[in-house]
């Protein structure tokens, strides 16, 4: 078996780090806290983000002091505090490592913060390679990410399980023809989300279980 994790909100419990940044970043800028744009652009990386801010603030915020002030604020933060690890992440990958099964992953986040949350929690040698979202053309929930993913695994997309958290993230991996797994984070799938996941499970030791039990199979 094949599984393509996503990052945040997946791996990592940093939204809601990103939402302090940009309540932070909106604060430094005039625009007042903007934590609840993650809301908003759940799964999407940088440039597709930004697109949705632009029709939120129009011209009253500087884009390029927005992006200096939020990795202002995320650099400091992990200097002084480990990446938040999501419950079972450790669990799920030594069973999958265990059993010989490859995994990649699928984040819309930067190189810098993908390797660097990577390195922090200590798992970068569990996956054959990352895709970030400054390495793709469209961001989720467009399917590039993990077609690309798909290619470093060496394998067809429809023998591969995509962990995810967001909308856009499970539709960038249905749409890429993987199988999507739900563990959601900050937000609950509506209807036409639950008709496109194979599973929703609570939390990542689930999925083990699952695996185990033979709950999920390809």
């Amino acid at each position: 078996m094949n599984f393509i994790f996503d990052m945040d909100g997946l791996m990592f419990d940093t939204e809601k780090v990103f939402i302090d940044a940009w309540d932070y970043a909106g604060e430094k800028i005039g625009i007042g806290k903007a934590g609840y744009m993650v809301y908003k652009t759940l799964g999407m990386n940088s440039e597709a983000a930004y697109g949705i801010w632009a029709e939120e603030f129009g011209g009253r915020y500087d884009h390029e002091e927005l992006k200096k002030h939020t990795k202002s604020f995320l650099v400091k933060y992990y200097n002084e505090n480990p990446v938040p690890v999501k419950p079972g992440l450790y669990i799920l990958l030594d069973y999958l490592q265990k059993l010989g099964h490859k995994a990649a992953v699928a984040s819309s986040s930067p190189r810098w913060e993908v390797e660097r949350h990577l390195r922090s929690a200590g798992i970068s040698d569990y996956f054959v390679g990352t895709v970030c979202g400054d390495m793709v053309k469209k961001s989720k929930p467009a399917p590039d990410s993990y077609l690309k993913a798909c290619e470093l695994l060496g394998v067809a997309p429809g023998t591969c399980f995509a962990l995810e958290d967001s909308k856009n993230g499970l539709l960038a991996a249905h749409r890429a023809g993987c199988k999507p797994i739900m563990v959601p984070d900050l937000w609950q799938p509506d209807e036409a989300t639950l008709e496109i996941v194979i599973a929703k499970y609570d939390d990542l030791e689930q999925v083990k279980y699952a695996l185990e039990t033979g709950g999920l199979n390809l």
